[in-house]
């Protein structure tokens, strides 16, 4: 660990300086005094890593003595405490953050995908090195969650994570819903404010979703869970007809982070589950409501029953302002001589595969208009074990699509078609992919439309609406 001498100040080095590395600089030289004041001791940023500085031109005309493209040489430096890092990605951060740690300097990141990839060993590290290893801002940009989980729950027994924690899908699924429009144009729509990347892979196939579950498993649980761990499913499928239908059934679509403490059962373990998908939820819940590219996660503890967290999930400044939190937090105990709270991986609970989840389905179904349709389709849920809690007729072919919004009719001398929907009872998730697999093969099924979950988030399925 670095020596301090009195009242010598905390000695920050800041790896990238994009929208979010921008704002940190510009906080830690306005709000120079007033960190000061609450750390104990000044905080002095003494070098920024950028790999362009071309295209850093404020950063390099105001502050041309801080900026540096050797990271390397940056992180090695005697007289840096602190380790900022803002590029993303596994490496080379990975690189620069375990030297940093080695050569006894805190880290504080923002970096969801690595944490999510191979946080433990940037934990075990900074455990043998004596320093602390912080990233509130990994998750849920200003919100702050992680550090409730890892010290104010820390006497209580969570059991499940639930929420919203990517503001661009969220956008998307919000702007559906508001205006009737389609993913694309919807993504478009992103693309055009700003909410979605160039390339929005990441965010629309649940990726940094899944990170995120990740992180927040790794923490609830004590116990180490990956990005591989969770199961991930993303946006794309979900059409304008998802969204009506949701509506009628009286829920929202969301893309949710499912983190859940599974009791023993059986000859199973008590054991850990983690997904992200797209899922129907009663418009009643608190989460329904969360619109836009805002955020919300639901904690549930034994003792403190349920928590709701809720706010800016994303962007520069409040990202930023979870990153300086958490950078006062360490300085004040390099100040204090003292550290923050180590990594909690003592459970050590086995994650159950997703097949094994028990999970609810609401499946749109088109079908032949005959008699026995509905008891073909009844048999193969029956085989599986999968009760079917409503099914409802949507509709003969003729009328409108749902999808396109144009005009169907039926071909002279053909059988008409019929619109089936079925939201089952809760069944292994395997069970009831299984079921609609079979389903789909059917002669009496021309195609299955759509395959939605449906979480109920402490309701019952009869209580979504759908009339038997």
């Amino acid at each position: 660990m670095v020596t301090r001498g009195e009242g010598a100040p905390v000695r920050v080095a800041l790896l990238g300086c994009g929208t979010v590395g921008g704002e940190v600089v510009r906080l830690l030289q306005d709000q120079a005094g007033e960190l000061a004041a609450r750390v104990g001791a000044p905080v002095e940023l003494v070098g920024v890593a950028v790999r362009r500085p071309h295209r850093h031109p404020d950063l390099t005309q105001r502050y041309p003595d801080l900026v540096t493209t050797d990271a390397t040489a940056l992180v090695a430096r005697d007289d840096v405490d602190v380790v900022v890092e803002v590029i993303g990605g596994i490496e080379p951060a990975r690189t620069l953050l375990l030297q940093a740690i080695k050569s006894g300097k805190s880290v504080v990141t923002a970096n969801k995908a690595l944490l999510a990839e191979d946080g433990a060993t940037l934990a075990e590290a900074a455990d043998a090195a004596g320093v602390d290893l912080y990233y509130e801002a990994s998750v849920a940009g200003a919100i702050p969650l992680l550090r409730p989980l890892r010290e104010s729950l820390a006497g209580d027994a969570i059991t499940r994570v639930a929420g919203i924690v990517n503001g661009t899908t969220n956008f998307i699924l919000s702007a559906m819903a508001s205006s009737g429009a389609g993913y694309a144009d919807a993504l478009e729509e992103a693309t055009r404010l700003g909410y979605a990347e160039a390339d929005p892979t990441a965010d629309v196939d649940g990726y940094d979703a899944a990170s995120k579950a990740a992180i927040l498993a790794t923490l609830a649980f004590h116990t180490r869970v990956t990005a591989a761990d969770v199961h991930c499913e993303g946006i794309r499928r979900v059409s304008a007809a998802d969204i009506a239908a949701a509506a009628g059934l009286g829920c929202a679509i969301k893309l949710l982070a499912i983190c859940e403490r599974v009791p023993a059962a059986g000859l199973r373990p008590e054991s850990v589950s983690a997904r992200v998908y797209p899922a129907m939820i009663p418009l009643s819940h608190p989460l329904a409501s969360v619109d836009g590219a805002f955020n919300a996660v639901f904690v549930e503890a034994e003792a403190a029953g349920q928590l709701m967290f809720y706010g800016q999930g994303a962007g520069g400044a409040p990202t930023a302002s979870a990153i300086l939190g958490d950078l006062v937090a360490v300085a004040r105990n390099r100040v204090g001589g003292g550290r923050g709270p180590r990594e909690s991986a003592y459970a050590s609970l086995p994650v159950r595969p997703m097949g094994d989840v028990p999970t609810r389905y609401h499946v749109s179904l088109e079908v032949a208009d005959r008699t026995g349709v509905l008891s073909a389709i009844a048999g193969e849920f029956s085989r599986r074990g999968v009760s079917i809690a409503a099914v409802r007729q949507t509709g003969g072919q003729d009328g409108f699509s749902p999808v396109t919004g144009e005009e169907i009719t039926t071909p002279a001398g053909e059988e008409e078609s019929a619109r089936l929907v079925v939201v089952t009872h809760g069944a292994e998730d395997s069970a009831l992919a299984a079921t609609v697999e079979a389903i789909a093969k059917l002669d009496v099924v021309r195609a299955v439309e759509s395959v939605l979950r449906v979480e109920g988030l402490g309701r019952t399925v009869s209580a979504l609406g759908v009339a038997g």
